[in-house]
C-alpha cells in the first residue's frame, strides 16, 4: 500500500511539473526562442566579420606587398598613393606598417617635417600596435633632437626608457645625447655609461655613446685648463738680523747712526 501511495505521489509531482513547464514555455518560450536565436544569429555574425576581416587583411597584405616592390623598385609617386590608400582604407596592422613605409619615403626625400608628421599620427593612432606605437615615439623624437629643448625630449622619452619597452637602450640612447646636447654634462655621463656595459649593445650604439663620452671628458678638461689659476699668497719673510722695520718684509733695513 505504501508502495502505491508512493507511486501516485510520484505520477503527481510529474504531472505538475510538467504543467509548471507548459505554462513557463507558454509565457516566456517566445524569449527562449529569441534568445537562442540571437545567439545564432551572434555567431553566424562573428564568423562573417572574421571571415570579412581575414579577407581585407590579406587583401591589404597584398596591396603592401605590391607597395614595397614599388619603393625597391623607386617607382616613389607610385609607392606614395598605394601607402595612403592603405593607410586611409586598409587593414589595422598594414596601415601602421604603411605609415611607417610612408614615413621613410620622405626622410629619404629629406622632408623631416613630413616624416615627423607620420610618425606623431602613428604614435597617437589607437589601432596601432603597442610596440610600433612606442618605435614611432622615438623616431619622432630623434628627429626633434637637433630643435626641440631637453624638457620636451625627456617627456617624450622618460616613458619609453624607464617602462619595458623593446626600444628601452635606443630611447636612453637619445636621452644621454640630448643631455649632451642641453649642455647637461653630468646627466648625459650618468646616462650614457651604463649603456656601454649592456652585453646586447650594438655595437654601431656603442660606438657613438663612447663618441660623445669623449667629447664630454675633453669639454670638461678643455674648462679646467681656461680656469684662471689662483695667484699664491706671498711667504712669510723673516725679519733679517738688525732690521728695525719688519712691517716691511723684504725691505733693507735702513738703520743708521
Amino acid at each position: 500500500m505504501v508502495d502505491k501511495n508512493d507511486s501516485l505521489a510520484r505520477e503527481i509531482d510529474e504531472e505538475l511539473r510538467r504543467e509548471r513547464l507548459e505554462k513557463l514555455w507558454e509565457r516566456y518560450g517566445m524569449y527562449v526562442l529569441g534568445a537562442a536565436g540571437a545567439i545564432v544569429l551572434a555567431v553566424g555574425g562573428y564568423q562573417l566579420y572574421d571571415q570579412h576581416r581575414k579577407s581585407v587583411a590579406a587583401e591589404s597584405g597584398a596591396r603592401y606587398e605590391d607597395a614595397v616592390k614599388l619603393i625597391e623598385q623607386v617607382k616613389t609617386d607610385d609607392a606614395q598613393k598605394a601607402l595612403s590608400q592603405i593607410i586611409s582604407s586598409g587593414h589595422a596592422g598594414y596601415a601602421s606598417l604603411a605609415q611607417l613605409q610612408l614615413a621613410g619615403i620622405h626622410l629619404k626625400a629629406n622632408r623631416p617635417q613630413d616624416a615627423l608628421a607620420a610618425f606623431e599620427s602613428l604614435a597617437t593612432s589607437p589601432a596601432a600596435d603597442a610596440d610600433i606605437k612606442t618605435f614611432a615615439q622615438l623616431q619622432a623624437a630623434a628627429l626633434r633632437l637637433g630643435t626641440a629643448d631637453f624638457t620636451e625630449l625627456q617627456n617624450r622619452l622618460k616613458p619609453i626608457s624607464d617602462g619595458s619597452s623593446p626600444w628601452q637602450f635606443q630611447a636612453r640612447e637619445l636621452l644621454g645625447t640630448a643631455a649632451y646636447k642641453a649642455g647637461k654634462l653630468d646627466e648625459a655621463r650618468s646616462t650614457l655609461t651604463p649603456l656601454i656595459a649592456d652585453p646586447n649593445a650594438p655595437r654601431e650604439a656603442v660606438e657613438r655613446i663612447q663618441l660623445i663620452l669623449g667629447a664630454i671628458a675633453s669639454a670638461e678638461a678643455g674648462k679646467q685648463a681656461a680656469a684662471p689659476a689662483t695667484p699664491a699668497a706671498p711667504a712669510p719673510q723673516t725679519p733679517a738680523k738688525g732690521d728695525t722695520n719688519p712691517s716691511a718684509p723684504g725691505t733693507p733695513a735702513t738703520g743708521g747712526k
